[in-house]
């Protein structure tokens, strides 16, 4: 396992300085930020990002203002009053992209969002008492609890939202399998339990979150060049 420093020192080599490197590096939130976000909020992203998957973003996005109106502002509370026969009548309308078996996830994840905030005092709660050295553990428990939130979906979802994650970009795959750190499918338990076995690591070595670490580590392998922001 490479040292990383010897991975900063190779990512700031390609971006060209210290500096490059810094300005495209993110943060999580912090978790007092992090708490404040309402469960609407969470449902909306994680909806977003469904709706991404397998599509145009530039699409979704353009339409957002139209699944806003659609469902409700994606308040928690209304859309559990929502019956299967709304719900269906609604994935036909033009304002959104009618997909119904993504439509479907809105009602699970819902029902998700509101049980787990009625144990935890919040959703927002849950998500940030989890620990980040078993990140692979929540994204697990999204997919197993939620609808459609397994691989990328959920991480990045959590990404956006400001949790402590990583990503499993293309540019790390590269990495991990290059560096013998993985030799079977990404997402297999062996190999998500390699990585999150890497990515601690990192963090003792560095002090950093999972997310300037995943970075870091995007940025010092792949195709990016000096400059681009991958």
């Amino acid at each position: 396992m490479e040292k990383f420093t010897d991975i900063h020192h190779r990512a700031v080599e390609r971006k060209g300085s210290e500096s490059m490197l810094q300005s495209l590096i993110s943060k999580p939130l912090p978790s007092k930020t992090l708490l404040d976000i309402n469960n609407d909020n969470w449902l909306e992203e994680f909806t977003r990002k469904i709706f991404q998957s397998g599509f145009y973003w530039s699409v979704i996005d353009k339409k957002w203002p139209g699944f806003r109106e659609v469902f409700w502002d994606f308040n928690v509370n209304k859309l559990l009053m929502m019956s299967p026969e709304m719900y269906e009548q609604r994935a036909s309308d033009e304002r959104i992209v009618r997909n119904f078996n993504k439509v479907k996830t809105i009602a699970v994840n819902t029902m998700m969002i509101h049980s787990t905030s009625l144990e935890h005092g919040s959703f927002s709660q849950f998500i940030n008492d989890w620990p980040s050295e078993d990140i692979i553990g929540l994204w697990n428990w999204l997919k197993k609890h939620g609808s459609r939130l397994g691989g990328n979906t959920g991480a990045y979802s959590l990404r956006v939202m400001g949790k402590d994650t990583f990503i499993l970009s293309r540019d790390a795959e590269s990495y991990f399998r290059s560096h013998k750190i993985i030799d079977g499918g990404l997402q297999t338990k062996k190999s998500l339990t390699a990585i999150q076995s890497f990515f601690n690591e990192m963090q003792q070595q560095s002090g950093l979150s999972l997310q300037e670490i995943s970075q870091i580590l995007s940025y010092s392998v792949g195709d990016n060049v000096v400059g681009f922001s991958q």
